[in-house]
């Protein structure tokens, strides 16, 4: 079966997908830094649900959402096309439910029960509605990148537009939740904060555009339909399966877990980096400066990372990155009390790990084609789909290291950050340093000797 890109010319990528392309994800970034920052502060300080409810939340939808993650990108591969495309039709047909989802995720409603019950469900019921749309951003990259440097100029200013959505989000977040706290109580601040990062389809309205600058590059619906019935091989595409496509290539297994160990920290370092300026730097405001110093950081790593990977290779350009985070990372341990310094160090560990994110398409892209030569059907849905695996198995994994972390340090809301233990802090920071250091040296180690595909996706 001829994969789509094998069928459809080249067609050079625009100035507009060159200059734009990640606008959607600039609105994306803004819509769930209000999750990524602020759910677990919400659960254990504001609606004062104990640390073992709070896990049961945060693991139950993620291991949901993870198991889910698996299976949408093949899905995507098996279903009927839409009308214009298989992946570029889910631009404009999901996102718009994700506002009136969203926000309940933070809503402190009746008892304990109910409270548990309504958070669960809007933790998996939006990311069912924001995943999917997500997975085909990310497809088309495949679809319209036709070489190296096309991919990696669509995720490297991709990613760059997704780092300034951070940076926004750093300065207008707290802002924001302040501004809702002073008119609606702290208890309702980050319900508000949510839908209004969402309400008005700014996330929509960005994914639309990318929907528009992609016009031209993917088969419509229509069109697939009409090959397939031409070809006499309709029923060749209900074959295409996660399973297959991750059977026949181990160098994608080494990729998702490698990959998963960045996202543990990505989102244990956001999440617990509250309770570092709270209870050992003592300097409460100066989380705000923390996010944006390692956004802005962010935007200049996303727009140099294609130059590393020019001269050496996306994979041992990420290989080194995870290194410079866990040696950055430990270093920051060992002085964790001076709060200037860490700062420095942590933002040199986010600065290495945007230049492995905005690597990550083309490293997934290589596998998806690894896949297709050996299957002999498109795997693009299918393991660019993969890519969301690693980031939702870091969430899972975020609710359980900063709960054990905290546990760890004998931590109580009821502390006041002045009277906080050296049990305590040392508590923080194995969650905040020493867990992460070691996890993404780990992953490290996984890709170097794992991942063994060339950038003419072959095997070395």
């Amino acid at each position: 079966m001829q994969t789509e890109s094998q069928v459809r010319p080249a067609k050079p990528l625009s100035r507009s997908l060159k200059t734009f392309f990640g606008i959607g994800d600039f609105g994306f970034t803004l819509m769930t830094n209000i999750d990524t920052f602020y759910a677990s502060y919400f659960f254990i300080n504001i609606a004062l649900l104990p640390l073992a409810t709070v896990s049961v939340i945060t693991t139950i939808s993620a291991v949901v959402d993870l198991i889910l993650s698996c299976l949408y990108g093949a899905w995507m591969n098996k279903i009927k096309p839409g009308k214009w495309g298989r992946y570029r039709s889910w631009l404009v047909l999901t996102p718009w439910m994700v506002p009136f989802l969203y926000m309940f995720e933070f809503v402190k409603l009746g008892n304990t029960t109910v409270m548990v019950v309504v958070m669960t469900i809007a933790m998996i019921t939006s990311r069912i509605a924001w995943n999917i749309p997500y997975i085909a951003n990310i497809s088309m990259i495949n679809i319209a990148g036709k070489t190296t440097e096309d991919r990696m100029a669509l995720s490297s200013i991709r990613n760059v537009w997704t780092a300034l959505g951070s940076v926004v989000y750093s300065y207008l977040g707290p802002m924001v939740v302040a501004g809702f706290t002073a008119a609606l109580s702290e208890k309702n601040a980050y319900a508000a904060t949510a839908f209004v990062f969402v309400f008005g389809a700014f996330m929509a309205a960005a994914y639309f555009a990318h929907f528009k600058m992609f016009k031209g590059y993917e088969e419509t619906g229509e069109e697939e339909l009409a090959r397939i019935a031409k070809q006499k091989q309709a029923e060749s595409v209900p074959k295409v399966s996660a399973i297959a496509a991750v059977r026949c290539n181990p160098h994608l297994l080494a990729l998702m877990l490698s990959s998963t160990t960045k996202y543990m920290v990505l989102f244990l370092v956001n999440g617990i980096a509250i309770y570092y300026f709270q209870y050992i730097a003592l300097k409460p405001a100066m989380f705000a400066a923390f996010m944006l110093i390692t956004n802005l950081l962010g935007v200049l790593a996303s727009y140099i990372s294609r130059f590393f990977v020019a001269r050496a290779g996306a994979k041992k350009t990420v290989v080194c990155a995870y290194l410079i985070m866990g040696i950055a990372m430990l270093a920051a341990f060992v002085i964790y009390e001076k709060w200037i310094p860490v700062i420095i160090l942590m933002a040199v560990t986010f600065f290495a790990m945007n230049i492995t994110t905005t690597c990550d398409p083309e490293l997934f892209a290589t596998c998806a084609q690894f896949s297709s030569a050996k299957t002999g059907f498109d795997t693009t849905g299918t393991v660019m789909g993969l890519l969301t695996v690693p980031v939702k198995f870091g969430i899972v994994m975020r609710g359980i290291l900063i709960s054990a972390a905290l546990a760890i340090g004998g931590f109580s809301a009821t502390v006041d950050p002045s009277q906080a233990t050296e049990q305590m802090k040392r508590g923080i920071c194995i969650g905040f340093m020493i867990i992460p250091a070691l996890v993404v040296i780990a992953g490290a180690v996984i890709l170097a000797f794992g991942y063994r595909l060339g950038r003419e996706n072959t095997e070395k």
